[in-house]
């Protein structure tokens, strides 16, 4: 087995039993200790994987642990952008005129495509962007057919989007068409949840304001809770992801009516 073979079983591994021991790992690739760990090593700065002493664990192992945003930009990179195209088709198929644009890897990658997308809106009408992530709003500062609207509030560091109390009345005041929504974890009783708290309130209000809300979540968030959960199931519209919401996930998602997309 090649290594970057071994890379991705080792990857699939953490993500589907959260925790494995580099014992096991070497027993079941038939490697010895040292690749192991050297493998580990590589994952770990992909930020894939976090090590810990014998093995390692999933990087959503901690419900307020929260990574920056090079390392959640490498994470399902291939995933996110194909939700992200089948997040476009919805949005030029609704012909929304007011748009609200998460924080978030994901919503992102949306972003991006939206710099290359060469049809706009009948009588070239321009579609309103609304954001409070600086990131997002520095690549659509000068797109072609896009109108931008800025939340502003304190800047969280980590992952440069405007929190607090001023971006939360900001979106209080608006009744946006379309939202595009990011998460940490979606979880058939808990609902959607991020780390921290100062955004989950923006989060909120971004739900609470938007006539129809798209979440945009990767696979490995499925049947997560991380910290502060920002809504239910039922206040969502969409769920577009990469892989196909099993057992009790699935049922909570049929049960509050809401739309699977598959990228």
């Amino acid at each position: 087995m090649f290594a970057a073979e071994r890379h991705e079983e080792i990857a699939r591994t953490v993500v589907r039993e959260r925790r494995v021991s580099g014992a096991e790992l070497a027993r079941r690739l038939e490697v010895t200790m040292e690749t192991v760990r050297r493998d580990l090593a590589v994952l770990e700065s992909e930020g894939r994987l976090r090590r810990v002493h014998g093995g390692a664990v999933s990087v959503d192992q901690s419900t307020s642990g929260e990574q920056g945003m090079d390392s959640r930009q490498r994470l399902a990179a291939v995933e996110k952008r194909s939700i992200a195209r089948r997040a476009l088709e919805l949005l030029e198929q609704a012909g929304a005129g007011a748009v609200v644009l998460d924080a978030g890897t994901t919503v992102e990658a949306l972003a991006e495509l939206l710099l290359s997308r060469d049809n706009h809106l009948a009588g070239g009408q321009e579609q309103l962007i609304i954001t409070h992530a600086l990131h997002i709003a520095a690549k659509l500062s000068e797109a072609e057919g896009v109108g931008l609207e800025l939340v502003g509030g304190r800047i969280r560091k980590l992952t440069s989007a405007a929190t607090g109390s001023r971006a939360v009345q900001h979106y209080d005041q608006l009744r946006p068409d379309l939202a595009f929504v990011g998460c940490n974890g979606a979880h058939a009783q808990f609902g959607l949840s991020t780390p921290d708290p100062i955004e989950a309130v923006v989060k909120a209000a971004i739900v609470r304001a938007a006539r129809r809300v798209v979440v945009l979540c990767d696979a490995s968030k499925q049947d997560q809770e991380t910290l502060t959960r920002f809504c239910s199931l039922e206040e969502i519209d969409t769920f577009i992801t990469g892989r196909a919401p099993v057992g009790d996930l699935a049922r909570a998602l049929e049960d509050a009516d809401v739309e699977v997309v598959l990228a």
